[in-house]
């Protein structure tokens, strides 16, 4: 069962337990913790597979064709010897498309960025010795929301209990870096919940934007809680179905009570139709329906 109050969901419209297969095949320390079938979502069938990434949950939801995958969010992934750097990167990098080659940088002894085969992408590095998370979700700030990485940061924060920013993982863009870039976030690291997340500014000329094929699923205990982090986060009215929201930054949020995954995880498929068929209509979750179908 998932520990972890807040984790990625990754949109796939191929074979996701292939997939997920392949990411626990690549990864150390991986598994897969469970698998969910829906059927009749708008979709058609609906998979999802949740497992743990070298330390890291994540969901796979495999529902049919929507947008592209992009490297708005990508996940950083920080070993410690560059033997293992080497290992992981040229496992990923079957049939991926190279962003940054595997190089040395001034920033790390031993650093590239791909996208991977199936389109998620990734930044390996060396750790150079800091103790930091091994796979954290990083977003990348361009275009219409360029220069908005440290208010998003800051709000999550103010958001989420047991967040905080990472104060010596903070770096600016200086002087040298040009006009349009100086003060803005070059790397900064944060907490949420408890997680490590990385928030990046880039006034480079990047032909993407965050969108819902990558989202993350912020768990809940009570309603009171889910109502509380709708209110805070959902900017975007007409973007609100079935638990899913988008904030102001255009980052796709799923609010999601605990209780709801339990009955995903142990439900029979005749609960699981029901509960499906109760939530699909519904903006913001409300538990006790969920509960009373059930």
């Amino acid at each position: 069962m998932i520990t972890q109050p807040i984790i990625p969901c990754i949109w796939f419209e191929q074979d996701v337990e292939a997939i997920a297969e392949w990411y626990v095949s690549v990864f150390p320390d991986s598994f897969i913790d469970y698998t969910t079938t829906l059927t009749d979502t708008p979709s058609g069938e609906t998979t999802i597979v949740t497992l743990s990434l070298s330390g890291q949950f994540f969901q796979l939801l495999g529902s049919g064709k929507m947008k592209d995958r992009n490297p708005s969010i990508s996940y950083m992934v920080t070993l410690p010897t560059a033997e293992e750097v080497e290992t992981l990167w040229h496992k990923l990098a079957e049939g991926a498309d190279v962003l940054m080659p595997l190089d040395t940088y001034d920033f790390s002894e031993r650093y590239g960025w791909l996208k991977d085969k199936h389109g998620v992408s990734w930044q390996i590095m060396h750790s150079g010795g800091m103790d930091i998370q091994t796979v954290t979700p990083c977003f990348l700030f361009v275009g219409d929301v360029f220069g908005q990485a440290e208010a998003a940061m800051n709000d999550w924060v103010s958001i989420f209990p047991d967040s905080y920013v990472l104060e010596d993982h903070l770096i600016r863009y200086e002087a040298a870096d040009g006009p349009e870039v100086e003060g803005k976030l070059n790397y900064a690291r944060f907490v949420l919940s408890g997680r490590e997340f990385v928030a990046m500014d880039s006034a480079e000329n990047h032909q993407f934007a965050f969108n819902e094929m990558q989202s993350l699923i912020g768990f809940c205990e009570t309603q009171d809680e889910i109502d509380d982090y709708w209110k805070k986060l959902s900017a975007v009215p007409e973007a609100e179905q079935c638990g899913w929201l988008k904030d102001r930054y255009g980052v796709s949020w799923q609010i999601v009570p605990w209780e709801m995954e339990e009955m995903m995880m142990t439900g029979t498929p005749e609960q699981l139709a029901r509960v499906t068929q109760a939530f699909l209509p519904m903006k913001k979750i409300d538990m006790a329906t969920l509960r009373n179908v059930y």
